[in-house]
């Protein structure tokens, strides 16, 4: 038996699941263990931190001079406070939104635990929308479905132009160079209130917890994204749930290092709260899964030794040629791990086995992998991991207090969630709200699922791809693509990290094969003779057309996260990438191209 996380015997709730199957086909999953009750606000959290441990390290994030600048659970609080009282002195009108327009920093935190302390929702949206881009078009948009009381972003220079284009209809803030822009103010302006009166407390007693905490953007790949309602009871639930099924929570304060964006439900939500619930410290990652940035993390990680790691498949593949080609900065990144959380996409086995191998070169005791599922609907998490899994597919169990719908869809099974993590509705679009829910209540999350072992449904649920990115081709096949990809990139590895499959009422399949940066570096042609050996191989594996690409196209460019074709958590979007890249499709599919690879 493969010890716990930090050894720990009950550390993890034993994997049991309530089944109830209905006369339609259908069927219902359920935790038998019963959602004890949580707090009513995300702020009882701070206070309570801030008063129990007030000398532990809450936030920390690297400053001018390259050093932690370090914040304890008391300083949060008190800075928190001067903030909410400047915020309730402006008297901007009920409901109106904090915005936060830039990318995690202590300040954007300090800001958005402020706006919630007094009752005041906040929005954090995604950077990408103004770095990546000169057309401010949709974050323009995107403002004005917000409405924001007021705007935060870090740099004025980066952040102004397009606040300027929107028109500055509302106070804006910046962290530095803010005379450069019109009309701005300093965030030392926001801290700039002599002290905290009682009025702070007074709304902060008044909250209630189907308040809106927050809004969370959909990610927008086709249009103006939709608004998503966070609730106080939301977050607050949801961190009660996983830690029900995760009882080292409430033991061994997590120490996180973190990259990803607070504008997306997994590093804002599952991540942040999940620190901030238990007392734990939070190192702001300022790396990201980028070349030139990924070097940032491995620093950051070898540093300060973090006892659990979240992260997307793009962040371990790009991770680990640093942990593979240097047995001290593996063993500085694995030494106080405990667990390897993943999330997001699908991992691929070679990846799990790559991680596995690296660490056992450096340490004794073996990594515990998990992974969850869920959405920026949900809190986001429905289902989680909580025992020993030997490789990756599967997505857990429901939490307590959560049910699991499966329908079937085509030739799959949809899964619908309810709970009370579970979103009331989109900001402004109730018609949109009422289509997302079906006649039982239950999301319409768009996904599909299975049970790993129908005869033991204990084992798990299994990710089976999202309903609307499954096609035919031309002989009315179903093609799975989110259980394949993986699958495929496995096959391709080390230097492949990521597919899009090709194929949509086509006689067979086709990839779009994006390299990883390491590739570059391989003798001319190497990269080609690595995927048609892994065409062939796939093809030996079998399987028939859904399930063997017989073409591909190597990529000169990597996605484009301005056409939407990968998210800020490096999740790429199959979709986006198959409409901006029409071309390189229809070159795939040309008989006799010279860039197709055959096997």
């Amino acid at each position: 038996m493969r010890p716990a996380p930090f050894q720990d015997e009950q550390s993890l709730a034993p994997p049991r699941v309530d089944v109830e199957t209905r006369a339609d086909g259908s069927f219902v999953l359920r935790n038998p263990q019963p959602l004890q009750p949580f707090t009513r606000c995300i702020g009882d959290w701070l206070e309570h931190w801030a008063a129990t441990t007030p000398q532990a390290l809450f936030l920390c994030e690297r400053g001018p001079d390259g050093q932690w600048v370090k914040l304890s659970y008391r300083q949060v609080r008190e800075r928190v406070g001067r903030i909410a009282q400047s915020l309730l002195d402006a008297e901007f009108a009920p409901g109106k939104p904090v915005v936060i327009l830039s990318d995690n920093s202590v300040e954007a935190a300090l800001l958005g635990l402020a706006a919630m302390h007094v009752g005041r929702p906040f929005c954090m949206v995604s950077s990408a929308y103004c770095r990546l881009t000169k057309d401010y078009t949709k974050i323009a948009g995107i403002l004005d479905q917000l409405a924001p009381a007021l705007i935060y972003a870090s740099d004025a220079r980066v952040y102004g132009p397009p606040v300027a284009i929107w028109g500055d209809k509302c106070p804006v803030f910046f962290g530095v160079n803010a005379a450069e822009h019109k009309g701005a103010q300093s965030f030392a302006a926001l801290e700039a209130a002599a002290g905290e009166t009682p009025a702070v407390m007074d709304a902060f007693a008044r909250i209630r917890p189907g308040d809106h905490a927050k809004y969370l953007l959909t990610s927008g790949s086709t249009g103006i994204p939709k608004v998503v309602i966070n609730t106080h009871r939301m977050l607050c639930a949801n961190q009660q749930q996983i830690a029900q099924i995760w009882p080292f929570l409430t033991r061994h304060p997590l120490v996180l290092v973190d990259w990803l964006p607070w504008s997306h439900t997994f590093g804002g939500n599952h991540n942040f709260n999940m620190v901030l619930s238990h007392g734990g410290t939070l190192y702001i990652d300022e790396g990201r899964p980028a070349p030139g940035l990924i070097e940032r993390s491995v620093r950051n990680l070898a540093e300060v030794k973090p006892n659990f790691y979240f992260n997307v498949p793009r962040g371990f593949d790009m991770l680990l040629p640093f942990l593979e080609q240097d047995a001290q900065t593996a063993r500085d990144v694995f030494e106080r791990m405990e667990g390897i959380f993943y999330a997001a996409a699908a991992l691929p086995q070679s990846l799990w086995v790559r991680l596995e191998n690296v660490a056992r070169q450096v340490r004794d005791r073996p990594l515990w992998f998990t992974s969850a599922w869920g959405a920026t609907e949900t809190s986001p998490a429905i289902t989680t991991v909580h025992w020993h899994i030997e490789q990756a597919g599967c997505i857990g169990l429901p939490l307590p207090g959560a049910e699991l719908k499966f329908v079937r869809n085509g030739e799959k099974l949809e899964m619908r969630p309810r709970g009370p993590n579970i979103f009331p509705g989109y900001l402004h679009h109730m018609t949109l709200t009422a289509e997302a829910f079906d006649e039982e209540g239950f999301y319409k999350i768009g996904d599909a699922g299975k049970l790993l072992n129908p005869a033991d449904p204990s084992q798990g649920v299994a990710f089976d791809g999202r309903v609307a990115e499954d096609f035919k081709l031309s002989s009315g096949t179903w093609v799975s693509v989110g259980t394949l990809r993986p699958r495929i990139v496995s096959a391709m590895a080390p230097h492949v990290a990521d597919v899009v499959i090709a194929g949509h009422d086509r006689v067979d399949l086709g990839l779009l094969v994006f390299p990883t940066p390491q590739a570059k570096d391989l003798p001319e042609g190497a990269l080609q003779t690595h995927v048609r050996e892994a065409l062939q191989r796939l093809q030996a594996e079998g399987g028939g057309s859904s399930q063997c690409p017989v073409r591909a196209i190597i990529q000169a460019t990597p996605p484009n996260a301005d056409a939407g074709e990968i998210t800020d958590k490096g999740y790429i979007n199959q979709r986006a990438v198959l409409g901006h890249r029409a071309d390189e499709v229809a070159a795939l599919y040309e008989e006799g191209h010279p860039r197709v690879i055959r096997p």
